[in-house]
């Protein structure tokens, strides 16, 4: 456990919706193809970092008044031949609705236009695992599997 745990929670929501939720601004990588989105509050700096596009994996980090804090790595996938219309907007929608409870990715489950959302996940803030998956019509076409936690 971290020294102020609700407070890293509440920045996180803060940070997951003014970055890839929230079509914040990138940041030039120093990676080819990669894209860069950075939040900073405070002491606390968290950066989104993710390559590829309908099949990418990428990386959230946060320091603490420089020093290294908490991480989530992840893969996801479209598992359609294309991305139903929508898709990419609802995906940000549910994403946006993350909890300090659950500040991984969007809520339990959601629904809207069309689209079902619902992520999975288990352990704490310390160290978890879950998963994410978008259904459209009765398929899934989107999943993405995450884990992450503490760094010292």
């Amino acid at each position: 456990m971290v020294e102020n745990e609700p407070e890293l929670r509440e920045f996180l929501v803060e940070a997951k919706q003014n970055t890839y939720a929230g079509n914040g601004r990138e940041k030039e990588s120093c990676r080819p193809s990669s894209k860069d989105l950075p939040y900073q509050k405070g002491k606390y700096y968290y950066l989104d970092s993710y390559i590829g596009a309908s099949h990418f994996i990428g990386e959230e980090v946060v320091w603490h008044d420089g020093r290294i804090l908490w991480g989530m790595n992840y893969y996801g996938e479209l598992l359609a031949p294309q991305a139903p219309a929508g898709f990419a907007e609802f995906l940000k929608d549910a994403l946006r609705r993350c909890t300090p409870e659950r500040p991984f990715r969007g809520p339990r489950d959601y629904a809207a236009g069309g689209f079902e959302y619902c992520c999975e996940a288990a352990g704490d803030l310390g160290s978890f695992m879950g998963e994410e998956r978008v259904s459209h019509g009765g398929a899934i076409v989107y999943r993405l599997r995450f884990h992450g936690g503490y760094l010292r």
